[in-house]
């Protein structure tokens, strides 16, 4: 049975961005978890060290690897047009703290295809993909090399396109999460933005286990012991939390998110290209409300208000970070990750 291989019924999202440490991961699978590290927005030689620092720590884990969107990472005359249009849009927030926006950059997630051919070459026990999949060749010698693939999907039509690329299980990623949408066939895309996507995270566990026999993995406002028992009944195997496990003390989040998440200043969130140029679930602050037309771009766009953001939050300004936040966001409680563990599975 696949819950034999994961031994637990919930995991931690991997929070790219250093949410995700190795501090974190220990934590969770202390308290009977399972956590993921984040190879997005790190080097093959940052990855390749929080990989021997946590196998010195004698826990499980697994890794999460972005696939880089190659239509991304050459744009059109057109594409790039906007792009520049929207990087003129940024200056005045870059103004407030006395920082440039750069040029426009265009790249594959720090060597993408490095961080691959690493974890092929030491291989770790999981690893799970996000944004899209490599070719079936490739998942099938990662699954040869003893790591079991799994794969984030929005949709049946994902569901299907992975089953076919020969993945092990399935992470099932509804709108409601936090952070960035997973999406990344069309019809993901428009599910990511609310339109036609089923209304609960256990509804479409339910239309995914009805259309591939794989393990599923649901994901998407699972803040609560509740939720977690409504996502395991619907079919899937377990479940993964992110936005619960953010104000934990062992948590790598930005105190001033962490603060923001408990701030009756913010009361709603919203899928938003602002800060990366990808659809990702985030409370809603000037930014967000002030960028509502951002293209698609990314990881082009994550490079444009990278300044803009690290200044924010070295102002102590809420109002300009990437506040990444799920549905169920004002559930999610203070302490340590073995208090919301426990919370968590005690009715799993």
């Amino acid at each position: 049975m696949f819950n034999g291989i994961l031994d637990t019924r919930v995991i931690a999202a991997p929070m790219a961005g250093g949410t995700s440490t190795v501090r974190f991961v220990e934590a969770v699978h202390r308290a009977g978890g399972l956590g993921f590290l984040a190879a997005g927005y790190k080097t093959v030689d940052a990855m390749r060290d929080e990989v021997r620092a946590a196998r010195s720590a004698g826990i499980r884990f697994g890794m999460n690897v972005f696939m880089p969107d190659m239509r991304q990472l050459q744009p059109s005359a057109d594409e790039r047009e906007r792009l520049e249009r929207y990087r003129g849009t940024l200056r005045d927030d870059a103004a407030r703290y006395g920082v440039d926006v750069p040029a426009l950059k265009l790249d594959d997630d720090d060597a993408w295809q490095g961080k691959v051919d690493e974890l092929l070459l030491d291989p770790v026990e999981l690893v799970s993909f996000t944004f899209g999949l490599p070719e079936a060749a490739t998942v099938a010698r990662f699954r040869r090399a003893g790591t079991v693939v799994l794969a984030t999907v929005t949709s049946r039509a994902e569901a299907e396109f992975a089953r076919d690329r020969g993945v092990d299980a399935l992470v099932v990623q509804h709108s409601s999460a936090g952070g960035h949408s997973g999406a990344f066939l069309d019809e993901g895309t428009r599910t990511a933005a609310g339109t036609g996507a089923p209304s609960t995270t256990a509804d479409l566990v339910r239309e995914v286990r009805a259309a591939v026999g794989l393990p599923l993995i649901a994901a998407g406002a699972l803040s609560d012991a509740a939720a977690v028992k409504a996502a395991l009944a619907a079919g899937a195997e377990a479940a993964q939390v992110g936005t619960a496990l953010l104000r934990t003390e062992e948590s790598g989040a930005r105190q001033l998110h962490k603060d923001a998440l408990a701030s009756d200043r913010f009361t709603e969130t919203r899928l938003t290209r602002a800060f990366t140029g990808r659809y990702a679930r985030a409370l809603v602050n000037e930014f967000v409300r002030d960028h509502g037309d951002a293209p698609e771009g990314y990881p082009a766009i994550h490079h444009l208000t990278a300044p803009i953001r690290a200044a924010a939050a070295g102002a102590g300004d809420a109002e300009r970070l990437n506040l990444w936040a799920g549905t169920e966001w004002r559930k999610a409680r203070q302490g340590s990750v073995a208090e919301v563990m426990e919370s968590l599975l005690s009715r799993a």
